[in-house]
């Protein structure tokens, strides 16, 4: 390599390990894929994962109900928690996911805020929004669309949407504080950020740090409570809430995560009036 072609910097490198890694995913068929490619916030898509097993899904806080009004290929196993579940979602509202891979979290919003309400799915995998996109054809939801972008750049306007929500994603983006600022950005005065996503409970080395796989799949990009707390406040959010899960053996599906003492979370904050 000469002067003249010098490697992207870190963060665009995991940026697109991250884009490749997700697109695989899917057009593999998600985590629980047989193509070894076809891994992410699921695990290692080994035998114990979350791989033709339901129940994994349930453990991150769906519902039987839920899940089966799902439209096919929709649920693809790679969050750590239900984010539609955090707050009471109600009629008429507008709905934004950040990551909205093949569109679980914003076709259950969709039923929570009804026909007069919109829910937005961004997400800057192309072959992801293109599955999204036919699963809503599919499930004939009306009242969902899916954008290509960013998280930390939204295409989506100042104060248009009520909720912003995410799945075990913002770990993923290189830098979350311009995630948290663009999740402020979006919201109305009042609104509410509700969020699944994982967090460390102790040092993550810079050599864990730069490791793609495990960047990649949900583990070495999280943050401890405290930077995530801060991040949020400094974006202007208050009465932020972060809620560790566990207590018991982690989910099939954060085994990997455990190993590095990355737990998943339950993150709320509210943008004051």
């Amino acid at each position: 390599m000469t002067d003249l072609e010098l490697a992207p910097p870190i963060e665009e490198q995991r940026r697109e390990h991250v884009r490749e890694r997700y697109g695989k995913i899917a057009t593999g068929g998600g985590c629980c894929s047989s193509t070894p490619a076809a891994t992410g916030c699921c695990g290692d898509g080994a035998a114990g994962s979350c791989c033709g097993d339901s129940t994994v899904t349930l453990q991150l806080g769906y519902s039987p109900e839920e899940l089966a009004a799902l439209p096919d290929g929709a649920n693809l196993g790679l969050g750590c928690g239900n984010p539609t579940a955090l707050l009471s979602l109600k009629a008429g509202e507008t709905v934004l996911d950040l990551g909205s891979g093949a569109g679980i979290d914003c076709f259950l919003a969709a039923r929570k805020v009804g026909a007069g309400g919109h829910v937005i799915g961004v997400d800057m995998t192309p072959a992801m929004v293109s599955k999204a996109r036919e699963n809503a054809r599919k499930g004939g939801y009306a009242n969902v669309e899916f954008r290509l972008g960013e998280i930390e750049h939204l295409p989506a306007a100042d104060g248009s949407v009520d909720v912003v929500v995410s799945n075990c994603v913002i770990n993923l983006a290189p830098e979350k504080g311009p995630v948290y600022r663009e999740a402020f950005r979006v919201l109305r005065p009042g609104g509410w950020l509700a969020v699944s996503d994982v967090v460390a409970t102790r040092p993550i080395t810079p050599e864990e740090r730069d490791d793609p796989t495990l960047w990649g799949s949900c583990s070495s990009g999280a943050l401890s409570v405290d930077e995530v707390r801060r991040l949020l406040e400094a974006a202007g959010f208050d009465e932020v809430r972060i809620d560790l899960k566990g207590g018991g053996p982690p989910a099939a599906s954060l085994e990997g995560q455990a190993s590095l003492g990355v737990v998943s979370a339950d993150i709320r904050a509210h943008r004051p009036d």
